[in-house]
């Protein structure tokens, strides 16, 4: 499969917030950095991050707006959608993934404005 189809079934997988579905996409020691934040490392890591903002039945979308790919690297401009605490959120964000010949992510890195989240989260 192709590292562009891998990140959009990722990125569908999302919605249906199943975190060992989504872990799976991960190769054991990716790593994935939601800048300005620290990286976090490893499988175990990575599910207890998106542990606080995909919970099961709650609502979560990666809207791709626009998709690049240069080897096995994939670049998505996305807006997330989800609901944290009981206040949803709107989130553009600027991702990078790099897959591994397996089919893995080995990394994700997302970009986006700090400020915006928290003002939504207030």
């Amino acid at each position: 499969m192709s590292p562009e189809q891998i990140v959009r079934d990722f990125c569908a997988a999302v919605r249906r917030t199943d975190l060992a579905e989504i872990v799976g996409f991960f190769a054991p020691d990716a790593v994935y950095h939601n800048i300005p934040l620290e990286p976090v490392r490893g499988t175990a890591e990575i599910e207890s991050t998106l542990r606080q903002f995909l919970t099961p039945g709650g609502e979560v979308e990666f809207e791709i707006k626009a998709l690049a790919v240069t080897g096995q690297t994939v670049l998505t401009e996305r807006v997330d959608r989800f609901e944290i605490g009981g206040k949803r959120v709107e989130l553009p964000v600027m991702g990078a993934f790099e897959v591994d010949r397996d089919g893995r992510i080995t990394a994700w890195r997302d970009y986006f404005d700090m400020q915006q989240f928290t003002k939504q989260l207030t």
